[in-house]
């Protein structure tokens, strides 16, 4: 009966983490040669709370592996960076690609840091 609760919870959390990054791509449309907005902020997210999850050192499949995993998306990320360079918007790329990685690793340091 666990399996089915937690894989109840991970349909859930999924199903409301891809409900958020439909809303943020509709929110934060990315024309060609723009910042992609909605990608960003829902990886920046996912990453905070996912560091706040391990913080806590607690599993927790709804808001982990379901609305976390729905709501982030390496794979958008690199067809994002991968549009950016077909279009010659290599500037913008490693600009994206960079602060992308740099924001997501500052915010778990951040939050995941033992404090003194």
């Amino acid at each position: 009966m666990r399996a089915v609760r937690v894989l109840a919870a991970v349909f859930v959390g999924g199903a409301l983490g891809t409900l958020l990054r439909a809303g943020l791509a509709e929110l934060f449309p990315a024309p060609p040669g723009s910042w992609p907005w909605g990608t960003f902020v829902a990886n920046l997210a996912g990453a905070a709370i996912l560091a706040v999850l391990v913080a806590r050192k607690t599993t927790a499949p709804l808001l982990g592996a379901g609305f976390c995993g729905a709501l982030t998306t390496f794979s958008g990320l690199v067809l994002e960076l991968e549009q950016m360079l077909a279009d010659g918007e290599v500037v913008l790329a490693v600009a994206y690609a960079g602060v992308s990685l740099g924001a997501g690793f500052g915010l778990v340091t951040a939050v995941v840091r033992p404090r003194a």
